[in-house]
């Protein structure tokens, strides 16, 4: 504090001290009039004083500017705090920045959807991330968060190298779950639906997000994915008899459905899973009895489904590429290989979704369900679907 009060007073000191010489420089010199001097001397003495003023001015500028300059760091200087000592220790694991939050003013035609990708031991994750950022149309409407449990060291140092395009989280309890004798070989299963949990926990408590995607490691995805879930989304939101949205259909292999309509969608009572779009709100409603394992299957029982539907395509927006799982190949080898994915772009958003609407769909679509032939299940099992034409079992 006596160094800047020092440095004050000999700013303020020089200024005093130069005006009160140039005043004295100015006083004592005779007038300067033409009448006192002959001709070319006059004009002569005329000019110096001109040029001492016009110095002294150029100076008081300097000066008044020195001491605005001395007089602001001066303030600085009694605004700083001294920096707090900081502690020796190891540096800290920082978890990667949350993504963006959705407040309510958020655009309702481009909603932030976040993508929650459910990861474990799989190092082809690779494959699963970089279609969804070639596809994604935009990094702040769809956030990527990949969510890895199980603690694999590899499939750790693919999601990390991808830098900031994702956001990276683990789940940290990866100890052993009690389970009942019978289900020791479930183990895998009771594990999925606690990294389930807490991820989803992540997403709409800790990041506090309105929706999410949810797809898991071994999915690969459709040109149209994002588009199509942007436009189901208001869907979704309005109508109150839907619960999810999924990308996925159970009956989509190739040869049982009809890729020249790869735009329609349909109202299921099933839930598909593999690719599919929430609302916080119903995550609201499912946490607080969340299951021990088996969660997709828990899904489709009438007491969490509760009447409601979710909307799926004719043709499917996401395909398996995961043989390696806790069901060990058996589904992937005789159904999940053969599903269809869906190879052209639809511009959904620019469609007219309203016939998804509860009683618009029932009013269109029942009666072309009773109107459809009846067939026997005997002559489904050969998969002449194309064939059979529109029927029903």
């Amino acid at each position: 504090m006596l160094k800047k009060s020092s440095l004050v007073l000999w700013g303020a000191a020089l200024f005093i001290a130069w005006h009160g010489l140039l005043l004295l420089f100015l006083w004592s010199r005779p007038p300067s009039s033409s009448s006192s001097f002959g001709g070319e001397e006059g004009s002569r003495l005329t000019a110096q004083v001109i040029r001492l003023a016009q110095d002294a001015e150029t100076e008081l500028e300097r000066q008044k500017d020195l001491l605005r300059q001395i007089h602001r760091y001066s303030q600085l200087w009694g605004r700083r705090k001294p920096a707090p000592k900081s502690s020796p220790g190891p540096p800290k694991n920082l978890s990667p920045p949350p993504p963006p939050v959705i407040t309510e003013g958020e655009d309702a035609a481009e909603p932030v959807l976040p993508v929650l990708v459910l990861a474990c031991d799989r190092s082809t994750v690779r494959r699963c991330l970089d279609k969804l950022l070639r596809y994604r149309p935009s990094a702040r409407r769809f956030p990527l968060i990949v969510s890895q449990d199980c603690g694999h060291a590899e499939t750790a140092r693919v999601i990390a190298s991808y830098g900031d395009a994702v956001s990276h989280i683990r789940q940290p309890d990866l100890s052993d779950i009690p389970v009942p004798p019978e289900h020791r070989k479930f183990q895998g299963y009771y594990k999925i639906a606690r990294h389930y949990r807490w991820a989803l926990g992540q997403v709409f408590r800790t990041f506090r997000y309105r929706a999410a995607i949810v797809v898991e490691d071994d999915l690969e995805i459709a040109p149209d994915f994002f588009e199509y879930f942007q436009a189901a989304f208001p869907l979704l939101r309005a109508d109150p008899s839907l619960w999810c949205v999924s990308a996925w259909n159970d009956n989509g292999k190739e040869q049982m459905v009809d890729v020249s309509q790869a735009e329609l969608l349909y109202r299921t009572d099933f839930f598909p899973g593999l690719g599919w779009l929430l609302l916080a709100e119903l995550w609201d409603e499912l946490e607080p009895k969340w299951p021990r394992a088996f969660w997709d299957d828990w899904m489709r029982q009438p007491e969490q489904r509760r009447g409601r539907s979710c909307v799926r395509p004719e043709v499917s927006r996401t395909m398996t590429f995961g043989r390696k799982g806790v069901s060990h190949g058996q589904f992937f080898d005789q159904y999940l290989k053969f599903i269809k994915l869906n190879d052209r772009f639809v511009p959904f958003t620019r469609l007219d979704l309203s016939y998804l609407k509860k009683e618009e769909y029932e009013r269109v679509f029942l009666p072309k369900v009773y109107a459809a032939p009846e067939v026997k299940v005997e002559e489904l099992q050969g998969n002449r679907r194309r064939e059979l034409g529109a029927h029903r079992p």
